[in-house]
């Protein structure tokens, strides 16, 4: 029986990777939108490009941060985040219009993303934000606070596994692995955190991530940094485009999807 489809999305516009390869692989592409990396005319090259291949674009919104490339805590008060996401979604806006396209989501970028998985107040300022621009769809962490958020706002609450990140074990207990089977761990909704990435091992090379892309879309697990099985439920798979290897991970990952029957088409 062939799985169903599953949206590969990456984030491009950061200065640092092949967007244009990786428009040729993605089904949809989060877009930096100025402040943690970015410009207007990077907005419009890559909205362009997006449009001519049929790629979805999404706002890929962080912290006005570019010296730390917005993967520093910062201590910003809600409201100031909701003007910071408002101006950011809209820059985008008018670069995809100026490409014949539209903007379909958004997703936080960093340490925004990391806060707005638990933190209800910058996730609701992002999902406000998302909301008076007429987005329809939040891409965010599964059992995330910002998932609860926009879908109580009336968005899409769309979940997303990484392909190329390693998972965190399950806090309240750990899946077992055995010869005799696997026992995932825990509610499939549930958050599952990523070990950080400055932590060794935290990144996976392309033959872990084509592994963990397959067991994410198809059977919904993943295996944590100990060995354990958690599940995971997921409807968009991300591949980073700011590594090296970032386009070969990313056709891997494609290729692997497709000859296990996992077909591939945006969410929004």
């Amino acid at each position: 029986m062939t799985a169903p489809a599953i949206d590969l999305n990456a984030d491009l516009g950061e200065g640092s990777g092949d967007d244009g390869a990786l428009l040729e692989v993605v089904t949809s592409a989060n877009v930096a939108c100025g402040f943690h990396a970015g410009d207007s005319a990077t907005m419009r090259a890559v909205c362009a490009a997006a449009a001519e291949r049929g790629v979805v674009i999404g706002a890929h919104v962080g912290y006005d941060d570019r010296e730390g490339f917005g993967r520093r805590e910062l201590d910003v008060a809600a409201d100031d985040l909701e003007a910071q996401a408002t101006e950011q979604i809209a820059a985008l806006r008018g670069a995809a219009a100026a490409a014949g396209t539209t903007v379909r989501y958004v997703k936080p970028h960093g340490a925004l993303y990391d806060r707005c998985t638990q933190d209800a107040d910058a996730a609701r300022a992002v999902v406000l934000a998302a909301a008076a621009a007429g987005l329809p769809a939040v891409l965010g962490l599964p059992g995330s606070v910002l998932l609860a958020v926009a879908e109580r706002a009336g968005l899409a609450a769309i979940a997303e596994g990484f392909a190329d990140r390693r998972y965190a074990a399950a806090a309240g207990g750990p899946g077992t692995t055995g010869g005799s089977g696997t026992q995932p761990a825990g509610d499939a909704g549930a958050v599952r955190r990523l070990v950080d990435r400055g932590s060794r091992g935290a990144l996976l090379d392309p033959d872990e991530a084509m592994k963990q892309a397959v067991l994410l879309a198809r059977d919904g697990l993943v295996v944590a940094a100990d060995g354990t099985s958690l599940r995971v439920a997921v409807r968009s798979i991300c591949v980073h485009g700011d590594s090296p290897s970032a386009v070969i991970l990313a056709r891997g990952v494609r290729s692997a999807l497709d000859a296990v029957g996992v077909g591939l088409a945006p969410f929004a």
